[in-house]
């Protein structure tokens, strides 16, 4: 048998490289969006079910929790195998979407299921909840996919028993406050979102955790100013995942302007949402440039950081003005 040389063996390597690059590409194509009135339409079809209050929400969350699972390269957060193992984009991608999903779920379990806080709560939400609660990392005994796949089944049993007539212990109320309340959490991480990716370039700040309650108190006492700027390795990381936010909250907010028409007619609100959806949409365009820039405010190069940041924050704006508009009589 002939003994591989090192001329031989380089050649090997570099396929291989060049087979995991290809794989690589291919498992970390970006989303683009879908039309989730159809999604509702056609789920509602497939089922032979009636649509009502909640079943475009549900099924939007199971649409948006089951591309995370079944997209093509499958769930790579916790890959410890290539190409999974050194890819972080996508990764960061899913972790944004995990995140929303995660928060909406909490919503439907607490909110938007139970009429009241003395009522009980929606058996099937309350696992699909847990399940989605695991590590993302977790890749055995029990893995992170065959919780969120669980936690999917959770859902759908929920929005059967939702449709139909013979069962009324599944419920979603559309009401103006169960809606705000869960707006109130959206303001909280689109704020955040917004601080990630301004933090590019590096911003000093006061520190304002205190501001406007004089006999307010924090357990260790802080600078008066703060530095906050990423690390240069993962300007990236913090872009993609801000991108996966938006584009789960996007969606969601495409179905609650389905299930929620009602209270938004009533509010005459309807537009400002319309507005909230465009800014959102904005941030899934196309990233053009083979890497993400990290420019300096108004210097020689872009910084899609600062680009999104914008986006994200007239988003989050809008979203604070909706919620007040729900809040008055």
């Amino acid at each position: 048998m002939a003994t591989l040389t090192k001329k031989s063996i380089i050649p090997i390597l570099l396929i291989i490289v060049f087979l995991l690059w290809i794989m690589s590409i291919w498992s970390g194509w970006m989303p683009s969006t879908f039309d989730v009135k159809a999604k509702t339409q056609e789920a509602a079809t497939a089922s032979n079910s009636e649509i009502v209050p909640g079943y475009a929400t549900t099924t939007t969350l199971i649409d948006v929790t089951s591309w995370l699972v079944d997209k093509r390269g499958g769930f790579l957060s916790n890959d410890v195998t290539p190409p999974g193992f050194f890819m972080d984009n996508m990764p960061a991608f899913e972790y944004g979407v995990l995140e929303q999903v995660r928060d909406l779920a909490l919503v439907m379990r607490l909110d938007f299921s139970r009429s009241q806080s003395q009522s009980t709560g929606d058996k099937d939400l309350e696992i699909a909840q847990n399940k989605m609660n695991i590590s993302h990392t977790n890749w055995a005994l029990p893995s992170a996919e065959s919780e969120y796949k669980d936690a999917i089944k959770a859902f759908k049993r929920y929005r059967a028993r939702l449709s139909s007539t013979d069962q009324t212990e599944a419920q979603f109320y559309t009401r103006a406050d169960n809606l705000s309340d869960w707006l109130r959490e959206i303001e909280k991480r689109l704020g955040s979102i917004s601080q990630n990716l301004s933090a590019s370039v590096g911003n000093d700040i006061f520190d304002t955790n205190l501001a406007g309650d004089t006999s307010a108190k924090q357990s260790t006492a802080s600078a008066d100013e703060i530095e906050i700027k990423t690390n240069w390795f993962k300007i990236d990381d913090v872009f993609y995942q801000s991108r996966g936010s938006t584009w789960a909250i996007l969606h969601f907010l495409k179905a609650v302007e389905i299930d929620f028409q009602d209270v938004l007619e009533k509010k005459n609100a309807q537009v400002s949402l319309k507005q909230i959806i465009r800014d959102l949409e904005a941030t899934q365009q196309a990233v053009w440039s083979p890497m993400v820039l990290n420019g300096n405010g108004f210097g020689f190069l872009a910084n899609h950081s600062l680009v999104m940041a914008n986006y994200v924050s007239r988003a989050n704006a809008a979203l604070i003005d909706l919620r007040r508009l729900l809040e008055q009589g």
